[in-house]
């Protein structure tokens, strides 16, 4: 049996699965990332490792980060959550682990997940919209990872949609991220239920009557259940999404775009009108074909499934 182990690096935690050649994780583990200290980040995925390792014989261990990677897939130049500058994470898993490493980001190892055993298994091309935090995404041209000249493509969050927008943790105004996020839903639906109480009672009630500690989750469950105020909250979101896909689209013309994180749990409440307002914006929509729309179905796992195949390969 080919067995991979794959490693998803976050600020908050670093997740682990030992998984096949089908993309079944076999097994599976977490723990605290120790985000502040690059060495000892290396020392928990080498833990990791090993008890993923067991006795099983292991082709590679592909390693999914939060940050940017350079072309050659060894080193993380810069991870906007963890500790590592300039840190070469293949020469020192390698060494630490006796095992071949390749180190993807997070969002296209989670792309490459959802293409290669998820959502779009049966297409040539893929978007992926990652929508966390922040808004992550990778993309597939005709059967390969896009990961541009210098290893950082993907990085769809921060194409500009507002040209003097609100400032982005990146440094520069107006990026998607600060509009098409989950932290961006929550902070807006806040502001407007603090503007206007009233209409979103249902919201503030779930929250314990604080218009402060509304959260995504609470926003969607409100919305399926009918709240016209949570409604309208998820429809803004899934707009901005839907032009940034057609921005994208313009350029990649993609055959799927796959929504993936927490907001997919909103489902068609999301979906609809990030399709509306894609087919309004895509540059020749009505004498063009369209790419579908569809949620992820890996969850949590796809970009240490997507990591884990990228070894093997």
């Amino acid at each position: 049996m080919s067995l991979t182990i794959g490693v998803d690096v976050g600020g908050t935690k670093i997740a682990g699965g030992l998984v096949d050649a089908d993309g079944t994780v076999l097994e599976e583990t977490k723990v605290e990332s120790p985000a502040e200290d690059a060495s000892a980040i290396v020392d928990s995925i080498t833990r990791m490792v090993e008890d993923l390792r067991g006795d099983h014989e292991i082709e590679g261990i592909g390693i999914s980060a939060a940050g940017f990677i350079d072309a050659a897939r060894s080193t993380v130049l810069f991870a906007p959550n963890l500790a590592w500058r300039d840190e070469d994470l293949k020469q020192r898993l390698e060494s630490s682990c006796g095992t071949p490493v390749v180190v993807e980001n997070d969002g296209n190892s989670a792309a490459w997940g959802e293409f290669t055993h998820g959502a779009a298994v049966d297409a040539d091309d893929l978007l992926m919209v990652a929508v966390g935090t922040g808004v992550g995404g990778g993309i597939v041209v005709d059967g390969q990872l896009y990961r541009g000249g210098f290893g950082i493509a993907g990085e769809i969050g921060h194409i500009r949609v507002e040209r003097q927008g609100r400032q982005c943790g990146c440094g520069q105004l107006g990026c998607l991220e600060q509009y098409g996020s989950g932290t961006a839903l929550e902070e807006h639906a806040r502001l407007a239920a603090a503007a206007d109480p009233s209409a979103a009672a249902a919201l503030i009630d779930a929250a314990g009557g604080d218009a402060a500690a509304i959260e995504g989750p609470m926003i969607t469950e409100a919305a399926q259940a009918g709240d016209p105020f949570s409604i309208g909250r998820l429809a803004e979101l899934g707009a901005w999404l839907g032009e940034g896909c057609a921005q994208i689209s313009a350029i990649v013309d993609p055959g799927v775009i796959v929504l993936g994180g927490g907001v997919g749990a909103a489902g068609d409440l999301l979906l609809e009108p990030m399709r509306e307002t894609y087919v309004a914006n895509l540059t020749g929509s009505g004498h063009r074909p369209l790419a579908e729309l569809r949620l992820a179905t890996l969850g949590n796992t796809a970009g240490l499934i997507g990591a884990a195949d990228l070894a093997r390969r």
